[in-house]
């Protein structure tokens, strides 16, 4: 399972390891955040050359995962755990080096708690929209959104598709076919790189991809789709469906719904709620 953790509203890429029941951090990300630099990469790499010259190979606390980066392509990436991360935290004179230990404890305590009572993993995600300033309109169908997919992809996993690349291709094909762009397409429109695509949705993208999801899934369920073929048949269909919506809606209003908007500006969603008042 991989997911985004933020640290003081930065995202550090994640992996949890059910085998070993912990979790796997990107060190990029995590060198971007303790250091500032404008190249993490590259710090990372002298990093580990300053260190191996001192007989410390930090290479042998990290293992290769595939995380998805700024492209929307996951590559293999440097991740270690909590542990691999406290040493690597040492070599780094940062002022952010002790609340970063602290927030670490933290994360894999909160993992502990949501593998006991999965509740509280939902209720974890709703407090750090509201601390990006998402509105409690935009969170509920933000989650609404994300059990429709759940519910895709359980079926996805019961039909034979296993895969991540198949995941990621069948998801395309729906998006694509309702907004009339791949997923990176949309991605570039608003200006995101390792950000999350339906992060920065509108309230109105949120709802038809809802919409291109729940029929992808119903129509595979009727036809009885197994397999990537038949399955990307039925994602066609219903990605169909939410786009003839969209023309629909369109059509009347005069407005678009898939745009260049996101919340990367900050007090964007503060704007927003307070025109709404507004108005209404």
């Amino acid at each position: 399972m991989s997911a985004i953790k933020l640290f003081e509203d930065k995202k550090v890429r994640s992996h949890w390891n059910e085998a070993e029941e912990q979790w796997y951090f990107s060190v990029v990300d995590v060198v971007e955040i303790l250091t500032d630099s404008p190249d993490p990469k590259d710090y990372w790499y002298k990093m580990k050359k300053r260190e191996k010259l001192s007989g410390i190979e930090l290479s042998t606390i990290c293992r290769q995962l595939k995380l998805e980066a700024s492209d929307g392509k996951r590559y293999a990436t440097d991740c270690t755990n909590a542990q691999g991360l406290l040493r690597i935290i040492q070599s780094i004179p940062s002022p952010k080096a002790e609340p970063f230990k602290q927030w670490l404890a933290k994360v894999g305590y909160e993992r502990m708690q949501e593998m006991a009572d999965p509740g509280q993993g939902i209720e974890r995600a709703r407090e750090n929209w509201q601390k990006l300033g998402r509105s409690e309109k935009w969170i509920q169908q933000r989650m609404t959104g994300q059990e429709t997919r759940n519910k895709l992809t359980d079926y996805w996993k019961d039909s034979g598709i296993k895969e991540k690349d198949e995941f990621a291709l069948l998801t395309n094909i729906i998006h694509q076919e309702w907004t009339g762009l791949t997923v990176k397409k949309h991605k570039d429109l608003k200006g995101l790189k390792t950000q999350n695509l339906r992060d920065h949705m509108s309230e109105a993208e949120l709802i038809f991809t809802a919409l291109a999801e729940l029929s992808t899934r119903q129509i595979a369920e009727t036809e009885e789709a197994i397999g990537l073929t038949e399955n990307a048949k039925a994602g066609k269909k219903g990605g169909a469906i939410a786009k003839n919506a969209r023309l629909a809606l369109e059509a009347k209003t005069g407005k678009k719904i898939v745009t260049g908007e996101n919340f990367l500006s900050p007090g964007k969603e503060k704007k927003r709620l307070m025109d709404d008042e507004t108005r209404n």
